[in-house]
């Protein structure tokens, strides 16, 4: 059974080595990059020659599949430029392939958000389905928070996906806002509609799912500052989501 590992990357020079030399063992890895400017096509073109760079991007479900359209193994493993195939992942993987009990495999992630291990907070355990046969699955075409769609129930591995989502602080108000804007371009697109109250009660709500219900204050001062970003990331998500659908305020008019 051939494997084709996929992912997509933009400006991910800094990280990327590791993440390619750990799935160095597939039969083919291919790299869709949506125009980097520091480095990442030629870091990719030293474990691969199947790199794609695009002038444009689509979002991420519909970057994922164009990825997804160019392989050619007969199971296909989809991670990102910031999840690391360990050894152990591997030889699970490998077997899975070997002896199928279904289409889809789903794997446990374990991500790490400054550093440390997330084990609450609603982050662990954070079963993704990556692993599939060909032609069984693709990708919505979500802009953001893509899922694999697919029948059925998945299959599961016990080994984990390490995920290094966020080493600093830089690094996680970046991807809050990245991803407070395409959530709410996607809320926009469906219909929603949104009130600076609204954003407020939405934030207020996920710092209490996510550091009281979901048990983060368990993962320490992290678990905190998780939580905390996260009520930011859901509050600007509907306040941009107002400010693009409430109707536009008159300009004055010069006297």
């Amino acid at each position: 059974m051939s494997l084709s590992v996929i992912l997509i990357t933009h400006n991910e020079a800094h990280r990327l080595a590791p993440v390619l030399e750990a799935v160095s063992w597939a039969d083919e890895i291919i790299v869709v990059d949506s125009g980097s400017t520091d480095g990442t096509p030629e870091l990719a073109r030293r474990y691969t020659d199947r790199v794609l760079v695009t002038s444009d991007w689509p979002g991420f479900g519909p970057q994922k599949n164009r990825a997804l359209e160019r392989a050619t193994g007969d199971w296909v493993l989809s991670i990102d430029a910031d999840e690391l195939v360990t050894d152990a992942l591997a030889r699970e993987i490998q077997a899975a392939m070997a002896a199928p009990q279904a289409d889809v495999y789903a794997l446990p992630r374990l991500s790490y958000f400054l550093g440390r291990p997330m084990r609450h907070g609603g982050w662990w355990p954070d079963e993704v389905p990556r692993l599939f046969r060909r032609g069984k699955a693709h990708f919505s075409d979500d802009l953001v928070h893509e899922r694999l769609v697919f029948d059925g129930p998945p299959a599961r591995l016990k080994t984990p996906l390490l995920h290094d989502t966020m080493p600093n602080l830089d690094d996680a108000l970046d991807k809050m806002n990245r991803y407070a804007i395409a959530g709410a371009e996607r809320m926009r697109r469906a219909g929603r509609r949104a009130t600076p109250l609204g954003a407020v009660l939405h934030g207020l709500w996920t710092f209490v799912r996510c550091y009281v219900l979901k048990a983060g204050f368990l993962d320490g001062a992290e678990g905190f500052i998780l939580a905390v970003t996260n009520a930011e990331g859901t509050y600007y998500r509907y306040m941009r989501l107002w400010l693009h659908t409430r109707p536009k305020p008159q300009a004055p008019t010069p006297r």
